[in-house]
């Protein structure tokens, strides 16, 4: 994995209009900010090279629906063979995430792949296309699409019909993509009361890898909810276990406190059943706190680092874990997300 390679002149007004998307979703501007530009960038592609050209040599880009005077100025810097200022300056703005040291630095370029990454499926911000050309540009080999299960409808989680839908998507996109990277068929299934999966069996067995999360009833007492959890990383379909803790470290009102289980019993129970712990890179989450990372690696498991990305520009969110991963002594090749594709495979097939 890589920060973004800037963008050099000539640019597209669309490409450059999305990246500045991605720059400010990974510099975490607000979601209103992010989306005039993706939205921006969705109209101008749709027009002709010739007519933006025209409407920026007189001034008149801001007479097409959506366009304000900001992304209009981005525009016809493009259209004028330059990099447009505003991604200029993103673009040489030090990333939030940027790696501090040496040892971070080279467990982030050894980073590959990601096990959590949400679209626009469920609550994303971005298409599976557009999430998979971010991947792409910043070096990753592989990206598991991993979008909420039926039961979790605040964040629009996918009935089945759907699932179906978009594992046909993804599947099309590998066969017209870049055969360097792949797209992996995947989700992010809630960890229901009694431990049980939120969705089909018949489903599950479809997809590459299975990512496991508890999302309600966090605050359930410590056995029942090690009950809960044992019962999913012991099943045959999980391979990684999500931001185990479920806790949010924000201050006000974001703040949420870890939920409270056996954690050597869950986690020897992920090592019995070669199911990754997910170092949640997610700024808010830092999931699983220190003490449990370290539970972990001394049991013997398994880890993922990643993204938990809602957005393209959060794909490079997972610096934060490799920085976690370095300082806990974690050994590189038991981080999944460093393997490269044939061996993952082999791993999640198992």
């Amino acid at each position: 994995m890589k920060a973004f390679e800037p963008l050099v002149a000539p640019v597209d007004p669309a490409d450059a209009l999305t990246r500045i998307a991605w720059l400010l979703e990974r510099d975490r501007e607000s979601t209103y900010r992010v989306e005039a530009f993706r939205t921006v960038a969705r109209v101008v592609s749709g027009l002709a090279a010739a007519d933006i050209a025209e409407k920026a040599a007189a001034g008149a880009l801001t007479r097409i629906d959506g366009i304000g005077p900001t992304t209009a100025t981005v525009i016809a810097e493009a259209v004028a063979g330059h990099v447009p200022d505003y991604l200029d300056r993103l673009q040489h703005t030090v990333s939030p995430a940027a790696a501090v040291d040496d040892d971070a630095s080279a467990l982030i370029r050894a980073v590959v792949g990601d096990l959590h990454a949400h679209t626009d499926w469920s609550d994303g911000g971005a298409p599976i296309g557009e999430m998979a050309a971010a991947a792409v540009a910043s070096g990753h080999r592989w990206l598991t699409i991993t979008d909420h299960s039926p039961r979790l409808t605040v964040a629009n989680g996918l009935s089945p019909e759907r699932l179906d839908r978009q594992i046909a998507q993804i599947d099309e996109w590998n066969s017209g993509g870049d055969g360097d990277f792949r797209l992996l068929r995947g989700i992010e299934v809630d960890i229901l009361d009694d431990g049980a999966l939120d969705q089909s069996d018949e489903m599950l067995a479809r997809l590459d890898i299975v990512t496991a999360s508890v999302h309600s009833k966090l605050r359930m007492e410590h056995d029942p909810m090690t009950a809960r959890m044992l019962a999913a990383v012991s099943g045959p379909r999980v391979h990684v276990l999500g931001h185990c803790t479920g806790r949010r470290v924000v201050t006000g009102r974001g703040h949420r406190p870890p939920s409270q289980f056996d954690a050597r019993a869950v986690f020897e129970a992920c090592a019995a059943n070669d199911v990754a712990v997910e170092i949640n890179s997610r700024p808010e989450r830092v999931d699983p706190p220190d003490d449990l990372i370290e539970l972990a690696r001394d049991i013997g498991c398994l880890f993922a680092i990643d993204s938990d990305a809602h957005a393209p520009g959060q794909l490079e969110f997972k610096t934060l874990g490799a920085q976690r991963a370095v300082e806990h002594a974690i050994d590189p090749d038991r981080i999944v997300t460093t393997w490269p594709l044939d061996r993952l495979l082999a791993w999640s097939d198992r």
